[in-house]
């Protein structure tokens, strides 16, 4: 893992064009091309629901190697069966025999005890899993939500998969295998960005639970058909995300905002394929909060309906506000004006590379695929720091397991 003072700049010449704080020299990072071939970025017009206001972002030159690219997601891996993930003390049946990547599976067990903050995940598929940072998986002992964007490769061996907690007073077995949150394409959800940007920039279990608690309970903002629904009596009844989120008055509720959005039948989506739209400025009761960009429309579309729901979630637990609505121009400043910050890089050689840009008022996260034919961004996460999005919930709204 390294570390260096970084000025990150998403110029219009480059997403990811970075100027060392130290000197002057320009560097590029995540495989961004020579600038006399550079990639520029426009700003399409708003898409409105609620408080909720979406500006697309479309790639003026396209990555051929990104179009081309064959990948699988966590719900259509989950889905499907190919993509397994237990609780890290039971991880048995996981291991691959020394037979090759090919052979049969054997018995085994993958570390010693279940951990709150690790699970244990398989990709038995023959193309390389993406994962995103506030994706939910729900069963064993805890829902969780995953840490942070990663690429595991196909046919992989069982590895560490880093979580956080989103339901703090549950430790009993539901399920031995974990499963993906919302039972359909248009039900599908991912934490809000309140709770993401807790595991994303905060890396805190606590602070995770804090928002979770804050959205689920009696936080400011917080309707009362998010509290619960007709399935719990009281904030204090269920401390799931999952859970709360899922109950039909909690649903509806996002459905409000997210279904003109998501569409009936992915008018919305196609349109925006179509325009080869890559990503979208997210901006709530007229402020910008977040940026999801990714390699290619058909990545975006595959995510389409859990951004908006997540983006959703968030409006219907904030509060408004009294000052003007962001535009299109500050949608694209947000992209463009740059951030002290410190790099952090992670990763698996060959396979993917992390990158986290940690400033005082933003932060950017970029995936990049370093797997054979790819070598670009597959992920950008650029969000707002600062004050909470959300309040912090009642001491009694939340239990903790620890």
């Amino acid at each position: 893992m390294t570390k260096l003072k970084t000025m990150i700049g998403l110029t219009l010449c480059g997403l990811l064009t970075c100027a060392l704080a130290r000197k002057t020299q320009t560097i590029a990072f995540a495989g961004l091309e020579p600038q006399s071939h550079a990639v520029s970025y426009r700003v399409l017009d708003p898409i409105e629901s609620g408080s909720v206001t979406l500006y697309p972002i479309v790639r003026v030159h396209s990555d051929e190697r990104a179009m081309r690219w064959h990948y699988l997601t966590l719900d259509q891996g989950l889905k499907s069966g190919e993509v397994i993930i237990t609780e890290a003390g039971k991880a048995r049946g996981l291991v691959r025999s020394r037979t090759g990547i090919h052979g049969n599976v054997v018995d085994g067990v993958v570390n010693g005890g279940d951990e709150v903050n690790t699970l244990v995940l398989i990709n038995n598929s023959s193309h390389p899993l993406v994962l995103l940072a506030g994706e939910i998986v729900t069963g064993g002992k805890q829902d969780r939500v995953i840490a942070k964007d990663r690429i595991v490769p196909p046919h992989s061996q069982p590895l560490d998969l880093g979580v956080f907690c989103i339901e703090p007073g549950r430790w009993v077995e539901r399920s031995p295998k974990f499963d993906a949150a919302g039972k359909g394409a248009h039900s599908s959800f991912m934490v809000e960005p309140s709770v993401r940007r807790k595991a994303m920039a905060a890396k805190s279990q606590s602070e995770v639970w804090a928002a979770v608690g804050s959205s689920i309970g009696s936080g400011a903002g917080a309707p009362n058909d998010i509290r619960g629904g007709s399935h719990y009596d009281s904030p204090a009844s269920t401390s799931s995300y999952a859970q709360a989120m899922s109950a039909p008055r909690a649903q509806a509720a996002v459905d409000a905002v997210a279904a003109p959005v998501v569409g009936e039948n992915n008018e919305v989506i196609e349109k925006l394929r179509r325009q080869q739209v890559i990503g979208v400025v997210a901006a709530i009761n007229g402020h910008i909060v977040w940026a999801d960009l990714f390699a290619s429309p058909d990545l975006l579309a595959n995510y389409w309906a859990k951004l908006v729901r997540s983006y959703a979630a968030e409006a219907i637990h904030r509060s408004t506000h009294d000052g003007p609505n962001a535009g299109k121009e500050e949608a694209l400043k947000f992209l463009t004006e740059q951030t002290s910050g410190e790099e952090t890089s992670a990763g698996q050689t060959a396979v993917y590379r992390y990158r986290e840009f940690q400033g005082a008022n933003e932060s950017l996260f970029i995936l990049e695929a370093l797997l054979p034919g790819t070598g670009f961004e597959v992920h950008v996460t650029k969000l707002v720091q600062g004050s909470d999005l959300n309040p912090e919930p009642k001491r009694h709204d939340i239990h903790y397991y620890r």
